[in-house]
């Protein structure tokens, strides 16, 4: 396997994902042969959603061979200075015309030569770590005419409104896990009551009385029932009503799908984005369990992804937000930094949102996953939190 990939979502000042950002981390000596046979590999499992996927190629700076990648629709090619600076210049951008791609360059100190070369950029993009917000507000000035302005490796919310107040048009980064607002003493009306149902529901209380909570909160009830029909979920029939649901599912799964109720309660600006990133890590958790744990294990792992960003989503502490969930042991050890089962699964999720390529690879040792494995389900955990936005 040639690279893992990690990620970050791009995010617009109304704090909306508009596009995710891939980072490839390749070994040493990788030539561009090697990853794009893997790249085309992955095309099975790419998401197909209209929004835009960068993927950074700062590994393979200034091989042309990137090029023989068949790339879906809705890549972008985010690319540093390098390859505009070499004897095969003018046969590179001729080749990068030809085949027509969306591409974002990497602002850096090839600058003048990128802009003289006639490469038609989408986007410039700008490594938040390396300018201030009065750098970044002048580099706007100048290169405005190139691309749309956007900023990556943004780690902070006070660096997102930086770069948003020096005109950034999105900024990639993980500044959304961190809180906006000091912790809450308890659950609100709305969250409560969807613990009390999840608590009936893993009781296996009587279809009648599990209905009756649900009827309490009619939106809650709708919420239920688009989720299971929605895409991510993909059932041949469409679930009419909560006692249809029990019957095609059972209260096992069920109880996975309440989850993401709970996970939706937020009304904080960021929730939708929160969410997303939470499903994404729900949907790849589960996915890296298969062949590792028991079958039975797998909705569990999907509910702790799901749950590991409770504490922002609710806007509670996390010992607060499980305290009046009785969730299975190895649930609540992971969430609270415990170990158990699932914690290596949970670390692999959040290695895949760092930008260390090096510890990445070290937890998916540790499971004995490749590569390979671990990109694929990110992909496709991707594509599911995609097709359960609504």
């Amino acid at each position: 396997m040639s690279f893992f990939l990690t990620r970050q979502p791009l995010i617009n000042h109304q704090g909306k994902i508009i596009a995710t950002r891939l980072r490839l981390h390749a070994a040493d000596g990788t030539n561009s042969a090697s990853v794009v046979d893997t790249l085309n590999g992955l095309n099975d499992c790419w998401p197909p959603s209209d929004r835009s996927i960068f993927v950074n190629f700062d590994s393979l700076a200034d091989d042309m061979g990137l090029l023989d990648w068949i790339a879906p629709a809705n890549v972008t090619f985010e690319l540093p200075g390098a390859p505009f600076c070499t004897d095969h210049t003018a046969a590179f951008v001729a080749a990068l015309k030809e085949a027509n791609l969306s591409l974002c360059y990497n602002f850096d100190a090839q600058a003048a030569q990128v802009f003289g070369s006639g490469a038609a950029f989408r986007f410039i993009g700008f490594d938040a770590a390396s300018f201030s917000p009065a750098q970044l507000k002048a580099l706007l000035a100048k290169t405005q005419p190139y691309g749309i302005p956007v900023a990556f490796n943004v780690d902070t919310q006070a660096t997102f409104k930086a770069c948003m107040d020096a005109g950034m048009t999105a900024a990639a980064g993980w500044f959304i896990k961190q809180p906006t607002t000091t912790p809450a003493k308890q659950l609100n009306a709305s969250q409560a009551h969807i613990v009390r149902v999840l608590n009936l529901v893993r009781k296996n209380a009587d279809v009648g009385e599990i209905e009756s909570a649900l009827k309490q909160d009619v939106a809650l009830s709708y919420k239920l029932l688009r989720y299971i029909n929605s895409a991510g979920f993909g059932l041949s029939c469409e679930v009419q009503s909560f006692k249809h649901a029990v019957t095609i599912l059972g209260y096992n799964k069920l109880n996975k799908w309440l989850s993401l109720l709970l996970v939706t309660a937020s009304k904080d600006p960021m929730a939708p984005t929160l969410m997303h990133a939470a499903l994404t890590r729900a949907r790849l958790m589960e996915q890296l369990g298969h062949g590792l744990v028991e079958k039975s294990e797998y909705d569990n792992l999907f509910i702790t992804g799901a749950f590991s960003m409770l504490d922002l989503l609710l806007g509670v502490s996390m010992e607060q937000a499980l305290e009046s969930m009785h969730l299975p042991e190895p649930i609540t050890d992971a969430l609270l930094g415990n170990g158990g089962l699932y914690a290596p699964f949970l670390d692999l999720a959040l290695a895949c949102e760092a930008g260390d390529g090096a510890t990445l690879a070290d937890q998916a040792g540790m499971l004995g996953l490749t590569g390979d494995q671990v990109n694929r389900a990110q992909l496709g955990a991707l594509a599911f939190a995609d097709a359960m936005e609504m």
